[in-house]
């Protein structure tokens, strides 16, 4: 599995529950049914959005590192419990097409981390407007 995918996967099907709010509904999709929809993310078959936030939050609360999530690449990597060393932001950086300089790790993992909230809200993440950069 990609960096990328692990990230996704970590944050929007969290395995053991997390604090999120919105947890997978088990039922089958909505057949015959008019009701309102939320703008739709690809990949969600009518579930709830996943609040991202309320995830990571959740998790840093349990988490002994005071990790900065909301700007940091490198904290958000580590509170997912994934390296989060320059080769691996590296790696990341190759996934998500990056064009930049990679050696300005400072350019590049702001950079990054717009691209994985990007990435979150795509697949079905709520993101706040605020982490859209």
């Amino acid at each position: 599995m990609s960096l990328l995918g692990s990230i996704v996967s970590k944050i929007l099907h969290p395995f053991g529950g997390g604090s999120a709010d919105a947890a997978p509904a088990p039922s089958g999709g909505t057949t015959g049914t008019s009701a309102p929809s939320t703008p739709s993310a690809p990949g969600t078959a009518g579930a709830e959005p996943v609040d991202v936030a309320a995830v990571l939050t959740g998790l840093a609360e349990k988490n002994p590192q005071k990790l900065d999530w909301r700007h940091s690449i490198v904290d958000l990597m580590k509170l997912l419990g994934l390296d989060s060393g320059l080769a691996s932001r590296k790696q990341l950086a190759d996934e998500l097409h990056y064009t930049g300089d990679k050696d300005d790790s400072a350019s590049m993992n702001i950079w990054l981390h717009k691209q994985v909230m990007q990435k979150l809200a795509e697949n079905g993440g709520k993101v706040p407007d605020d982490l859209k950069h």
